[in-house]
């Protein structure tokens, strides 16, 4: 039964009936925006730009200053709705809608002054002497900004914040699995005094993200699948504007025969698990050397025989429903694969019979290569893969021997070679003992490699990455121009002498650099 789907209507827009994951049970309707009301957005948002971007950085960050105040205010509310749609354990909306939310208010209302303000650099060379550049911090304009139902509201809210505060407008569209947690962005800010217009939260489905996209805006950031990124990194070379694209993942855990195995086997059951492994850097294939890997899968197994799952279970629940019921056919198919294919299931490996809707048993399979479907692609559900190696030069070149590159991690009690190991992993980006944290880390510039993006989001660079970065040359002095019209051999003469001097002669030009 498909947790979203057509229902008649009597406009010219698309009605949806919801489902819940949880009981599968009717739970709301959505109308999307069509064209016409992605067109209407988009030229509101051009109106009220201007004026928004005049408006002080201080004064801007305040607005988020507030809306902190307002999340940790509504939070029961915020965790309510996302919960309802989509069936994540409410520990785990706590800590990925909440806390990283609140988190990254705080940072960037903090640091949004000093990572815009205009910039005077030193101009080398000679040319130093004559001239000064100032780099100024622009705002694009109007950001398309398209988010998935795994982090429904803190996705909108993390990357919206960003360009708001960077001086755009924002134009954003959530899941239509997870609407309404989306919409929640919008209401917050405008509650904490975003002016109206300046983020607006649209409805929609598929056709609604297109629309967004060839709307006309001035740049797209969007995080989905790898086909619908392409799709849309076509649309914006078209335009020639801008994107980001965080796309997907299918990270390596790697265990060293140092690690601390039981705070490891902790790590695979989080990386793998957190928010019903709906998490684009979830851990998806585990390494282990050899001389440990009996250990680690007898501590890992252990652990997992306690896991609870359902809403019955309140702040206790340890994994929760799967969101999708889409995903739950990946998932399911992934698992028959390798089961097929000559794969152990030690626990798992089925929907949970005792609960009515998506949920899926936390599962172990070993046994894997990669000739099996689950260790080659995204499998984005609480499953954890664990494969022997012979050691760290294998578990390396295995980590690698993938199309995907978004984040990954390394266990080892020896910090030096987890760095090393880590450096040598070709990802977006790396965690030594925890499970992969940049994303919630502000300051950490966050996105993947190969199939898994392009370009990079959060902290100094993702702000101003929704910013034209503008050199201003100014001329010191004024006067006659030495390079003016009309050309003549004694001036070439002279710039050849200069030349002469400054780079063969003295070791004047490699100075004044």
């Amino acid at each position: 039964m498909a947790l979203y789907e057509p229902i008649e209507s009597t406009d010219s827009r698309r009605h949806l009936l919801l489902r819940s994951p949880v009981t599968l049970e009717p739970c709301g309707e959505m109308v999307c925006a069509n064209e016409d009301d992605v067109a209407a957005a988009i030229a509101t948002a051009r109106q009220v730009q201007p004026a928004w971007a005049a408006t002080p950085i201080r004064e801007r960050a305040r607005i988020a200053e507030r809306a902190l105040q307002l999340v940790l205010e509504r939070q029961d509310q915020i965790i309510d709705t996302v919960v309802a749609e989509t069936g994540k354990t409410r520990t785990d909306a706590m800590s990925m809608e909440i806390f990283s939310v609140a988190d990254s208010l705080c940072y960037y209302a903090k640091h949004a002054e000093d990572f815009l303000k205009p910039r005077k650099r030193r101009v080398h060379g000679i040319i130093g002497i004559a001239k000064q550049l100032r780099i100024l911090y622009k705002p694009l304009g109007v950001i398309g900004l398209i988010t998935p139902w795994n982090g429904p509201f803190v996705l909108v809210m993390n990357q919206a914040v960003q360009a708001v505060l960077a001086g755009n407008a924002v134009i954003a569209k959530g899941s239509e699995v997870t609407p309404f947690s989306a919409r929640l962005a919008q209401t917050i800010l405008e509650d904490a005094g975003l002016p109206p217009g300046v983020l607006q939260v649209l409805l929609g489905d598929g056709d609604t993200g297109a629309a967004i996209v060839r709307g006309g805006v001035d740049k797209v950031s969007f995080t989905g699948s790898v086909a619908t990124g392409r799709k849309v990194a076509e649309a914006c070379a078209s335009q020639l504007i801008p994107c980001t694209l965080e796309l997907g993942g299918n990270d390596a855990m790697i265990v060293c025969a140092d690690a601390d195995l039981d705070r490891a086997a902790d790590g695979a059951w989080l990386g793998s698990c957190m928010n019903t492994g709906h998490y684009c850097c979830g851990t998806e294939r585990i390494y282990v050397v050899s001389e440990v890997y009996d250990e680690f899968l007898r501590l890992v197994l252990d652990k997992g025989r306690h896991l609870s799952q359902g809403q019955q279970h309140g702040w206790t629940e340890d994994v929760g429903a799967v969101f999708w019921d889409r995903q739950m056919a990946i998932i399911e198919a992934h698992v028959e694969d390798a089961r097929s294919k000559g794969a152990v299931i030690h626990t798992g490996g089925r929907r949970n019979p005792d609960l009515p809707g998506l949920y899926y048993e936390p599962t172990v399979i070993t046994g894997v290569d990669n000739s099996m479907d689950i260790m080659v692609h995204e499998t984005f559900g609480p499953i954890l893969c664990i494969e022997r190696v012979a050691d760290e030069d294998e578990a390396l070149r295995l980590a690698n021997d993938s199309e995907f590159g978004l984040n990954g991690n390394v266990w080892t009690r020896d910090k030096d070679k987890g760095y090393r190991l880590a450096a040598a992993i070709d990802t977006g980006s790396c965690s030594v003992n925890d499970m992969a944290l940049s994303y919630g880390i502000p300051a950490a510039p966050f996105g993947g490699r190969k199939n898994s993006g392009i370009g990079q989001v959060n902290g100094k660079k993702g702000m101003r990455g929704y910013c034209h970065e503008m050199p201003i040359v100014i001329d010191r002095f004024g006067g006659k121009m030495a390079n003016g019209y009309p050309n003549s051999v004694k001036s070439a003469e002279g710039m050849r002498k200069l030349m002469d001097f400054m780079w063969r002669k003295t070791p004047l030009g490699r100075w004044l650099s």
